[in-house]
């Protein structure tokens, strides 16, 4: 018997964007045991170069990277692929200004990294969903 989540197995792509290599295989760990296929980026030149090599279902987006602004990369990563969602993710806790900042430059949603990781599935289960529909 299928899951609740088995309408999102293999057939979407995610791009997992932080400079923590940890955060990084957790996450790409974790969806891909969940049925995802995941590519990862430590940096924002990778995460361009990737968003516009590979056909993506979502980005998860780290806000603080190593080599440039993440509300930056999200404007690139929306000029090239506006209908792409971008899931923005911040260890800097809860900003009322960045997640403004966020929507306003085309953010589908804006997570702690602190958020557990099925609060974290069921938030790209939302985006998804709200894409196909």
């Amino acid at each position: 018997m299928l899951g609740p989540s088995s309408e999102f197995m293999i057939r979407y792509k995610i791009l997992v964007v932080d400079d923590e290599a940890p955060i990084r295989d957790l996450l790409s760990d974790f969806f891909v045991n969940k049925g995802y296929s995941v590519i990862t980026s430590g940096t924002v030149e990778e995460a361009l170069r990737k968003s516009n090599g590979e056909t993506l279902h979502l980005v998860i987006l780290d806000v603080l990277l190593p080599d440039g602004d993440g509300m930056e990369t999200l404007s690139a990563i929306k000029a090239a692929h506006p209908h792409l969602p971008v899931l923005i993710m911040t260890g800097i806790g809860w900003d009322e200004e960045l997640l403004q900042e966020a929507k306003d430059r085309g953010a589908s949603g804006y997570v702690s990294k602190t958020l557990p990781l099925n609060q974290l599935l069921m938030e790209v289960h939302r985006i998804l969903r709200s894409v196909k529909e």
